[in-house]
């Protein structure tokens, strides 16, 4: 094998060793309570700037883990949508917005970090404007947007908005419930992630049919 390809493989598995490092130390401790150090120690990387060397600073490490699961994420919604377009069932679409992470967490298997970290993300100010407006700009969740809208013709844009931004944080915290249970072998809400899927499809329904009141 070529000098050079053996090269690229081994800066390749120092950084999928450095992202998967950072992203359970992420979970587990927060972004900012978690040093470089530490990072490159979990890595088992001798180096300790090597997390620099390869990613730049905190918030660009932090975009890159976010990119090693949104790839499938939206391969997931790709699939689930092609299923779904033309339905005129609101619960049809929610699921479309459920699913694609509870997939994507179960095919990782267990134990899984993605929930925690991701809610970190999603909590913080900084971080979420680094990574969410990339994950948004994505044309499956614009189509999916475009039929669950479809389905609430009468619903304000200021409410449909306020409860897009409920469903999320639900979903999130939801997965980041099961995901914790699992890692610390606490007893189960739901016995699958296909299981919180649908309860959490359920509610989302019932969110988006609450009534409005001015």
């Amino acid at each position: 094998m070529p000098a050079r390809s053996v090269r690229a493989e081994k800066v390749e598995a120092t950084r999928e060793a450095i992202l998967a490092a950072a992203e359970q130390l992420f979970a587990e401790h927060g972004v900012y309570n978690i040093s470089n150090r530490q990072i490159s120690n979990a890595a088992g990387q001798g180096n300790t700037a090597a997390v620099n060397y390869h990613f730049g600073n905190k918030t660009d490490l932090v975009r890159a883990i976010a990119r090693r699961h949104t790839e499938q994420i939206e391969r997931n919604r790709a699939r689930l949508i092609a299923r779904t377009e033309g339905s005129t069932e609101l619960r049809d679409w929610v699921g479309c917005m459920v699913r694609p992470l509870t997939e994507h967490l179960d095919a990782l298997g267990s134990p899984t970090w993605y929930a925690r970290f991701n809610a970190q993300v999603s909590a913080d100010p900084a971080l979420y404007e680094a990574v969410v407006p990339e994950i948004t700009a994505s044309p499956t969740l614009r189509t999916l947007l475009d039929g669950l809208n479809a389905c609430l013709p009468g619903l304000p844009d200021d409410v449909k908005a306020d409860r897009g931004v409920m469903a999320r944080h639900l979903i999130v915290q939801m997965c980041v419930e099961r995901e914790r249970a699992l890692a610390t072998g606490t007893p189960l809400a739901h016995p699958t992630w296909s299981d919180l899927a649908t309860s959490l499809t359920d509610a989302l329904t019932g969110l988006w049919h609450a009534p409005v009141t001015r």
